[in-house]
């Protein structure tokens, strides 16, 4: 019988998790980052998120495979629900960069993408639900009890594929310049692609 997941822990079955990790090398994915971070586009801070550590154990970074999955998993998230009116200001945007980042190797992650969670017996909210409950302690079992690198995993956002780094894997990655935002050519199709509108003063 395979363990479950209670309250205070988390068990997992390794044979399954040895079957989940696969050799993953991001090219070009999107981190959009605090412009106040800009000399430091791979810099990592402790906080609460899908997969951070559940003690401050660890730190990770995200990365998406898109811009506009970057901007939503950023900027947007759910600020829109039940709006019609759907506008950011731009003074928000200007406090945002990006970076593209890239491994100079493969690295080993966990794909979480598809029947991962339930394979693992873990409720899907761990990957796919608003509020991050079990995504940090299956995050820190995952690192605590295994040499992976980090996770890939689906956006629920824009179901594309976004890759949590642990801090141990950072130095195979390389980022380019943060650069502003709001001056990214591709800015507007990405919102517009988010019905979302850029007005001047929030």
């Amino acid at each position: 019988m395979r363990p479950v997941m209670t309250s205070r822990e988390l068990r997992l079955d390794h044979a399954v998790l040895a079957s989940l990790a696969i050799a993953f090398q991001p090219l070009g994915y999107y981190r959009v980052t605090p412009l106040a971070h800009q000399a430091t586009p791979l810099g990592m801070g402790f906080g609460r998120s899908r997969f951070s550590s559940p003690d401050n154990g660890f730190k990770v970074l995200y990365l998406a495979v898109d811009l506009t999955t970057g901007v939503a998993e950023t900027l947007i998230r759910d600020r829109f629900e039940n709006r019609l009116r759907r506008r950011i200001g731009a003074t928000e945007i200007a406090r945002w960069g990006v970076t593209r980042v890239s491994a100079s190797s493969p690295m080993t992650v966990v794909d979480l993408r598809t029947t991962g969670l339930i394979r693992l017996g873990v409720p899907t909210d761990a990957g796919r639900a608003k509020a991050h409950r079990y995504g940090p302690r299956l995050s820190g079992v995952i690192h605590e009890t295994s040499d992976a690198d980090g996770i890939l995993y689906g956006s629920r956002l824009t179901g594309a594929s976004c890759c949590v780094v642990y801090d141990r894997a950072v130095p195979k990655l390389t980022a380019e310049p943060v650069t502003e935002l709001l001056q990214h050519a591709a800015l507007t199709t990405v919102l517009s692609s988010l019905a979302v509108e850029v007005v001047m003063s929030a």
